[in-house]
């Protein structure tokens, strides 16, 4: 059985950065507690690894001890959530995504001026929830375009169409094609979601469109490795969503002449690597 590994697959820079500054932090405050504001990144393994160094994942900020130490994660918060980490004057240490920060100050530069954001992501997603917080003014979200479609937007109402960063870049470009095709609407366009996700994506469609079977490794809890099995899903290949080689359906592949591996952008090189080791040994 042939095996192929998709090139992209594995951590982000959005995903390696915030771990570089949680391990600089830990290295650099040793034997203190160390609080990160929710999961610094959406893989249970790596959280795991971190819990075993002695960092707390806080749900709120009243959790965070006064003047104590927190990260915020590679998601960002929202901005209440910063002023009161602020007012319970701890030290900050901000890993944010560059991409995801960059999104926060675009939307908050164009509602400025009264437009409504219209946000395409999931509304339970903690990146959403931050981004939303930076809209001057009301936000709708949405998952799909027929939600969006089943909202009522008014007659020559002003707009602003941003996306979650790891959402899906084609249906991204169909939403902003029906809305400034809309004469009666005014949509001002914001192209949020990261490149890097984008090519992970085409990536894996193609390596979808060679092989018998698919893999695709990351946390059941990552929207973008979720994303990932889906878009290979829609190229019509048999595709398995696991967090580890334990997962690992083998039964599968014993007919199978050639499988594709890939991995979202918060995947550990090591779980890559150990179902590629399981998948070697077919």
């Amino acid at each position: 059985m042939k095996v192929q590994l998709a090139e992209r697959a594995g951590f982000c820079m959005g995903v390696d950065l915030a771990l570089q500054r949680l391990d600089k932090v830990i290295e650099e405050r040793p034997g203190e507690a160390i609080h990160i504001l929710g999961p610094i990144i959406h893989n249970p393994q790596v959280l795991e690894r971190y819990a075993r160094k002695g960092v707390i994942i806080a749900e709120s900020p009243a959790d965070v001890p006064e003047g104590g130490c927190v990260v915020i994660r590679a998601h960002g918060i929202t901005r209440q959530v910063e002023q009161a980490l602020e007012e319970r004057m701890v030290t900050i240490k901000d890993a944010t995504c560059p991409k995801v920060k960059k999104a926060q100050i675009l939307i908050g530069r164009h509602t400025r001026d009264g437009r409504c954001l219209l946000l395409y992501g999931e509304a339970d997603h903690p990146e959403v929830r931050g981004l939303v917080s930076y809209a001057h003014d009301e936000a709708i979200v949405f998952g799909s375009l027929e939600e969006l479609e089943q909202c009522a937007l008014e007659r020559d109402g002003r707009y602003v169409l941003a996306a979650q960063t790891t959402q899906d870049r084609a249906m991204f470009d169909v939403i902003a094609e029906r809305l400034e095709g809309a004469q009666a609407l005014d949509v001002v366009v914001l192209h949020t979601i990261c490149d890097a996700t984008k090519e992970r994506q085409r990536e894996a469609m193609a390596m979808a469109r060679e092989v018998d079977y698919m893999v695709v490794v990351g946390g059941k809890n990552s929207g973008n490795t979720r994303r990932l099995a889906q878009v290979v899903a829609d190229q019509g290949t048999p595709v398995v969503h696991v967090e580890t080689a334990a997962e690992l359906p083998m039964e599968d592949f014993m007919d199978v002449a050639s499988v594709g591996v890939t991995a979202g952008a918060s995947t550990p090189r090591d779980l890559v690597e150990g179902v590629l080791e399981r998948l070697g040994s077919l």
